[in-house]
Protein backbone atom coordinates (compact mmCIF):
# COMPACT_ATOMS: atom_id res chain seq x y z
CA UNK A 1 0.00 0.00 0.00
CA UNK A 2 1.39 3.42 -0.74
CA UNK A 3 2.13 5.95 1.91
CA UNK A 4 -0.11 8.64 1.66
CA UNK A 5 1.22 11.99 -0.26
CA UNK A 6 3.41 14.37 0.82
CA UNK A 7 1.20 18.14 1.66
CA UNK A 8 2.34 20.87 0.11
CA UNK A 9 1.00 23.73 1.99
CA UNK A 10 -2.20 24.98 2.36
CA UNK A 11 -4.38 27.95 1.18
CA UNK A 12 -6.63 30.43 3.25
CA UNK A 13 -9.40 31.59 1.05
CA UNK A 14 -9.99 35.23 0.79
CA UNK A 15 -13.35 37.20 0.21
CA UNK A 16 -14.05 39.51 -2.47
CA UNK A 17 -17.31 40.61 -4.64
CA UNK A 18 -17.61 39.41 -8.30
CA UNK A 19 -20.03 39.59 -10.76
CA UNK A 20 -23.09 41.40 -10.45
CA UNK A 21 -22.00 42.24 -6.59
CA UNK A 22 -22.03 39.25 -4.53
CA UNK A 23 -19.72 37.96 -2.30
CA UNK A 24 -17.27 34.96 -2.84
CA UNK A 25 -14.75 33.06 -0.47
CA UNK A 26 -11.92 32.25 -2.72
CA UNK A 27 -8.74 30.62 -2.53
CA UNK A 28 -7.76 31.32 -5.95
CA UNK A 29 -6.67 33.24 -7.84
CA UNK A 30 -5.16 35.24 -5.17
CA UNK A 31 -2.06 38.17 -4.92
CA UNK A 32 -0.18 34.62 -3.68
CA UNK A 33 -1.26 32.09 -5.80
CA UNK A 34 -2.65 32.57 -9.44
CA UNK A 35 -3.51 28.90 -10.12
CA UNK A 36 -3.01 25.32 -9.59
CA UNK A 37 -2.87 23.61 -12.67
CA UNK A 38 -4.91 22.62 -14.59
CA UNK A 39 -7.33 24.79 -12.19
CA UNK A 40 -7.81 28.30 -12.68
CA UNK A 41 -10.02 30.08 -10.28
CA UNK A 42 -12.31 28.12 -7.17
CA UNK A 43 -14.71 30.81 -5.60
CA UNK A 44 -17.62 29.83 -2.66
CA UNK A 45 -20.68 31.54 -3.43
CA UNK A 46 -22.45 32.82 -0.17
CA UNK A 47 -24.19 31.09 1.61
CA UNK A 48 -25.85 34.62 1.78
CA UNK A 49 -29.76 35.07 2.77
CA UNK A 50 -31.52 37.02 0.20
CA UNK A 51 -34.64 39.36 0.89
CA UNK A 52 -37.43 38.84 -2.03
CA UNK A 53 -36.17 40.78 -5.09
CA UNK A 54 -32.76 41.40 -4.20
CA UNK A 55 -31.11 38.43 -5.17
CA UNK A 56 -27.84 39.05 -7.55
CA UNK A 57 -26.06 37.09 -10.04
CA UNK A 58 -23.75 37.70 -13.28
CA UNK A 59 -25.03 39.06 -16.03
CA UNK A 60 -24.33 38.50 -20.00
CA UNK A 61 -19.67 38.20 -20.43
CA UNK A 62 -17.81 36.46 -22.60
CA UNK A 63 -15.81 33.26 -21.88
CA UNK A 64 -13.11 31.53 -24.05
CA UNK A 65 -10.35 29.15 -23.61
CA UNK A 66 -11.49 27.18 -20.53
CA UNK A 67 -14.52 25.41 -18.84
CA UNK A 68 -17.15 26.58 -16.19
CA UNK A 69 -18.06 24.41 -13.46
CA UNK A 70 -21.14 25.57 -11.28
CA UNK A 71 -22.35 23.56 -8.23
CA UNK A 72 -24.85 24.38 -6.19
CA UNK A 73 -25.99 23.42 -2.93
CA UNK A 74 -28.79 26.10 -2.02
CA UNK A 75 -30.50 28.18 -3.70
CA UNK A 76 -31.57 28.57 -7.62
CA UNK A 77 -29.47 29.84 -10.49
CA UNK A 78 -30.35 30.48 -14.38
CA UNK A 79 -28.34 29.48 -16.71
CA UNK A 80 -28.09 30.78 -20.62
CA UNK A 81 -25.33 31.10 -23.50
CA UNK A 82 -25.06 32.35 -26.90
CA UNK A 83 -24.70 28.43 -28.17
CA UNK A 84 -28.48 27.82 -27.16
CA UNK A 85 -27.71 26.07 -23.48
CA UNK A 86 -30.31 26.56 -20.79
CA UNK A 87 -31.12 25.42 -17.98
CA UNK A 88 -32.38 26.17 -13.95
CA UNK A 89 -29.36 24.92 -11.74
CA UNK A 90 -30.85 23.42 -8.74
CA UNK A 91 -29.89 22.47 -5.04
CA UNK A 92 -27.38 19.35 -5.20
CA UNK A 93 -27.51 20.05 -9.76
CA UNK A 94 -24.35 20.90 -11.98
CA UNK A 95 -23.35 22.55 -15.00
CA UNK A 96 -20.35 22.25 -16.69
CA UNK A 97 -19.80 24.57 -19.35
CA UNK A 98 -17.12 23.86 -22.30
CA UNK A 99 -16.26 28.09 -22.93
CA UNK A 100 -14.00 26.72 -26.03
CA UNK A 101 -13.69 29.21 -28.80
CA UNK A 102 -15.92 31.53 -27.63
CA UNK A 103 -19.51 31.77 -25.87
CA UNK A 104 -21.51 34.74 -24.11
CA UNK A 105 -23.38 33.12 -20.77
CA UNK A 106 -24.85 34.42 -17.81
CA UNK A 107 -26.05 33.62 -14.41
CA UNK A 108 -28.86 34.49 -12.79
CA UNK A 109 -31.44 33.94 -9.59
CA UNK A 110 -34.47 31.98 -10.65
CA UNK A 111 -37.45 33.94 -11.02
CA UNK A 112 -38.58 31.83 -7.36
CA UNK A 113 -35.34 32.92 -6.16
CA UNK A 114 -36.21 36.87 -7.31
CA UNK A 115 -39.58 36.64 -6.22
CA UNK A 116 -39.27 34.96 -2.71
CA UNK A 117 -35.77 35.61 -1.70
CA UNK A 118 -33.82 32.60 0.06
CA UNK A 119 -30.26 31.21 0.52
CA UNK A 120 -27.77 30.96 -1.87
CA UNK A 121 -24.40 28.91 -1.38
CA UNK A 122 -22.53 27.09 -4.45
CA UNK A 123 -19.12 26.65 -6.11
CA UNK A 124 -17.98 27.89 -9.55
CA UNK A 125 -14.68 26.17 -10.83
CA UNK A 126 -12.94 26.79 -13.88
CA UNK A 127 -10.98 24.41 -15.63
CA UNK A 128 -7.83 25.13 -18.18
CA UNK A 129 -8.25 23.85 -21.80
CA UNK A 130 -4.84 22.62 -23.40
CA UNK A 131 -3.82 24.65 -25.79
CA UNK A 132 -5.02 22.33 -28.25
CA UNK A 133 -8.68 22.15 -27.21
CA UNK A 134 -8.67 26.18 -26.51
CA UNK A 135 -10.47 26.45 -29.53
CA UNK A 136 -13.05 23.27 -29.53
CA UNK A 137 -16.88 23.84 -30.03
CA UNK A 138 -18.48 25.33 -27.07
CA UNK A 139 -20.52 22.37 -24.59
CA UNK A 140 -23.03 22.84 -22.21
CA UNK A 141 -23.63 19.88 -19.83
CA UNK A 142 -26.05 19.88 -17.15
CA UNK A 143 -27.33 17.35 -14.57
CA UNK A 144 -30.04 17.55 -11.86
CA UNK A 145 -29.16 16.35 -8.51
CA UNK A 146 -30.59 12.94 -8.72
CA UNK A 147 -28.75 12.03 -11.72
CA UNK A 148 -25.09 12.54 -9.86
CA UNK A 149 -23.95 9.46 -8.72
CA UNK A 150 -23.46 8.80 -4.79
CA UNK A 151 -22.32 6.36 -2.19
CA UNK A 152 -23.00 6.39 1.49
CA UNK A 153 -20.05 4.78 3.50
CA UNK A 154 -20.21 2.71 6.41
CA UNK A 155 -19.46 5.60 9.07
CA UNK A 156 -22.12 7.85 7.07
CA UNK A 157 -19.55 9.70 4.98
CA UNK A 158 -21.47 10.53 2.06
CA UNK A 159 -19.48 10.83 -1.42
CA UNK A 160 -21.16 12.55 -4.50
CA UNK A 161 -18.79 12.65 -7.51
CA UNK A 162 -19.41 14.86 -10.10
CA UNK A 163 -16.71 14.00 -12.17
CA UNK A 164 -13.82 11.03 -12.18
CA UNK A 165 -13.62 8.40 -9.49
CA UNK A 166 -14.03 8.42 -5.61
CA UNK A 167 -14.35 5.67 -3.81
CA UNK A 168 -15.17 3.27 -6.51
CA UNK A 169 -17.98 6.09 -7.83
CA UNK A 170 -17.72 6.99 -11.39
CA UNK A 171 -19.02 10.69 -11.95
CA UNK A 172 -21.20 11.71 -14.43
CA UNK A 173 -19.97 14.56 -16.43
CA UNK A 174 -18.11 13.86 -19.96
CA UNK A 175 -14.49 15.92 -18.95
CA UNK A 176 -12.22 17.40 -21.64
CA UNK A 177 -9.56 16.30 -19.98
CA UNK A 178 -9.15 14.31 -17.03
CA UNK A 179 -10.62 16.37 -13.76
CA UNK A 180 -11.82 14.86 -10.77
CA UNK A 181 -15.04 16.36 -8.67
CA UNK A 182 -16.35 15.09 -5.73
CA UNK A 183 -18.40 16.76 -2.97
CA UNK A 184 -17.91 14.44 0.68
CA UNK A 185 -20.15 14.76 3.97
CA UNK A 186 -18.63 13.95 6.44
CA UNK A 187 -19.89 13.19 10.40
CA UNK A 188 -17.49 12.80 13.29
CA UNK A 189 -14.64 11.11 12.66
CA UNK A 190 -15.69 9.16 9.46
CA UNK A 191 -12.48 9.15 6.96
CA UNK A 192 -12.46 9.16 3.21
CA UNK A 193 -9.74 7.62 1.09
CA UNK A 194 -9.30 8.86 -2.40
CA UNK A 195 -6.62 7.57 -4.59
CA UNK A 196 -5.75 10.42 -6.73
CA UNK A 197 -3.34 9.25 -9.94
CA UNK A 198 -0.26 9.61 -10.21
CA UNK A 199 1.38 13.36 -11.20
CA UNK A 200 -2.65 14.29 -10.62
CA UNK A 201 -3.27 17.76 -9.03
CA UNK A 202 -5.01 16.65 -5.29
CA UNK A 203 -7.12 19.22 -3.59
CA UNK A 204 -9.07 19.42 -0.52
CA UNK A 205 -11.50 22.64 -0.22
CA UNK A 206 -12.74 22.07 3.44
CA UNK A 207 -16.07 24.34 3.66
CA UNK A 208 -18.12 23.30 6.76
CA UNK A 209 -16.26 21.89 9.83
CA UNK A 210 -12.71 21.16 10.15
CA UNK A 211 -10.53 17.92 8.85
CA UNK A 212 -7.16 16.24 8.95
CA UNK A 213 -6.21 15.53 5.13
CA UNK A 214 -2.77 13.47 5.17
CA UNK A 215 -1.60 14.91 8.47
CA UNK A 216 -2.52 18.48 7.77
CA UNK A 217 -5.47 20.40 9.99
CA UNK A 218 -8.04 22.33 7.87
CA UNK A 219 -10.16 24.20 8.83
CA UNK A 220 -13.61 25.99 7.03
CA UNK A 221 -11.57 28.12 3.77
CA UNK A 222 -8.69 26.26 4.35
CA UNK A 223 -7.37 24.11 1.21
CA UNK A 224 -5.17 21.75 1.45
CA UNK A 225 -2.11 21.32 -1.61
CA UNK A 226 -0.91 17.80 -1.89
CA UNK A 227 2.31 16.96 -4.17
CA UNK A 228 1.95 14.94 -7.16
CA UNK A 229 3.78 12.28 -6.17
CA UNK A 230 1.79 8.78 -6.10
CA UNK A 231 -0.07 8.55 -3.02
CA UNK A 232 -3.44 8.23 -1.79
CA UNK A 233 -5.23 11.45 0.10
CA UNK A 234 -6.44 10.34 3.47
CA UNK A 235 -9.29 12.70 4.97
CA UNK A 236 -11.01 12.71 8.38
CA UNK A 237 -13.30 14.84 9.53
CA UNK A 238 -13.32 16.55 13.12
CA UNK A 239 -15.53 16.45 16.25
CA UNK A 240 -18.02 18.18 14.60
CA UNK A 241 -17.81 16.79 11.35
CA UNK A 242 -17.09 18.71 7.99
CA UNK A 243 -17.98 18.92 4.14
CA UNK A 244 -15.44 19.04 1.48
CA UNK A 245 -14.64 19.21 -1.85
CA UNK A 246 -12.41 16.70 -3.58
CA UNK A 247 -10.83 18.24 -6.72
CA UNK A 248 -8.28 16.63 -9.33
CA UNK A 249 -6.60 16.74 -12.37
CA UNK A 250 -3.87 16.22 -15.08
CA UNK A 251 -1.76 19.31 -15.05
CA UNK A 252 -1.12 20.77 -18.34
CA UNK A 253 2.47 22.50 -17.80
CA UNK A 254 1.59 25.23 -20.81
CA UNK A 255 1.72 29.13 -20.31
CA UNK A 256 -1.32 30.85 -19.11
CA UNK A 257 -2.48 33.83 -20.61
CA UNK A 258 -5.46 35.54 -18.73
CA UNK A 259 -7.29 38.15 -18.55
CA UNK A 260 -10.40 38.71 -17.29
CA UNK A 261 -13.29 36.29 -19.14
CA UNK A 262 -10.37 35.02 -20.98
CA UNK A 263 -7.79 32.19 -20.58
CA UNK A 264 -5.12 31.26 -23.49
CA UNK A 265 -1.53 30.90 -23.76
CA UNK A 266 -0.17 34.38 -25.48
CA UNK A 267 -0.93 38.04 -24.63
CA UNK A 268 -1.62 37.91 -29.08
CA UNK A 269 -4.44 35.30 -28.38
CA UNK A 270 -6.18 37.36 -25.31
CA UNK A 271 -5.93 40.75 -27.74
CA UNK A 272 -7.78 38.13 -30.49
CA UNK A 273 -10.18 37.28 -28.04
CA UNK A 274 -11.20 40.99 -27.13
CA UNK A 275 -11.52 41.59 -30.59
CA UNK A 276 -14.02 38.74 -31.63
CA UNK A 277 -15.73 39.38 -28.53
CA UNK A 278 -16.19 43.13 -29.63
CA UNK A 279 -17.07 42.41 -33.26
CA UNK A 280 -20.03 40.23 -31.75
CA UNK A 281 -18.14 36.78 -33.23
CA UNK A 282 -18.92 35.16 -29.73
CA UNK A 283 -22.81 35.20 -30.51
CA UNK A 284 -25.70 36.72 -28.28
CA UNK A 285 -27.99 35.15 -25.59
CA UNK A 286 -31.46 35.11 -27.20
CA UNK A 287 -33.89 35.98 -24.41
CA UNK A 288 -31.59 36.90 -21.79
CA UNK A 289 -32.84 39.51 -19.01
CA UNK A 290 -32.34 40.09 -15.18
CA UNK A 291 -33.59 37.21 -13.91
CA UNK A 292 -36.99 38.76 -13.05
CA UNK A 293 -38.68 37.51 -15.65
CA UNK A 294 -37.65 35.44 -18.76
Amino acid sequence: MNAPRPVLGIINAQRQTEGGGFVVRRPFPTGRVDNVDPFLLLDEMGPVDYAPGKAIGAPDHPHRGFETVTYILSGEMEHRDSNGGHGVITPGAVQWMTAGSGIVHSEMPSNQLMRKGGRMHGFQLWVNLPAAKKMIPPRYQGFEAHEIPSVTMADGAIVRVISGEVAGVRGIVDTTSPVTYAHVTLPAGAAIEWDVDEGHTALVHTFVGSVVANGTEAVEGVMVVCDRSVGPVHVTAGDDGAEVLLLGGQPLGEPVARYGPFVMNTREEIIQAFDDYESGRLGTIVASGSGISR
